[in-house]
């Protein structure tokens, strides 16, 4: 006999829980030092000054100031000036 009750393939596999990626701040906007600007999965954009890469490719800010986007050698770079 079956174990589990007849209700399709949905009830029976697990539901993952949604990760929150993309760009969080915008162009020109104040961030304070620590700040995440980006989650991403990848270095779809690149770290510029005053920004590190975390160990999930998280890019946040060093320093307080104005986020700038910029494309660079065919590469998106984010900066905090």
């Amino acid at each position: 006999m079956a174990h589990k009750k007849q209700g399709g393939k949905l009830t029976q596999r697990k539901r993952t829980q949604p990760k929150y990626l993309g760009v969080k701040v915008t162009d020109g906007e104040v961030v304070t030092s620590g700040s995440v600007l980006i989650r991403q999965r990848g270095t779809k954009f690149a770290p510029g000054k005053n920004v590190k890469v975390g160990r999930d490719h998280t890019i946040y800010a060093l320093r307080e100031g104005k986020v700038k986007f910029e494309n660079r050698l065919g590469k998106k770079h984010v900066s905090v000036t």
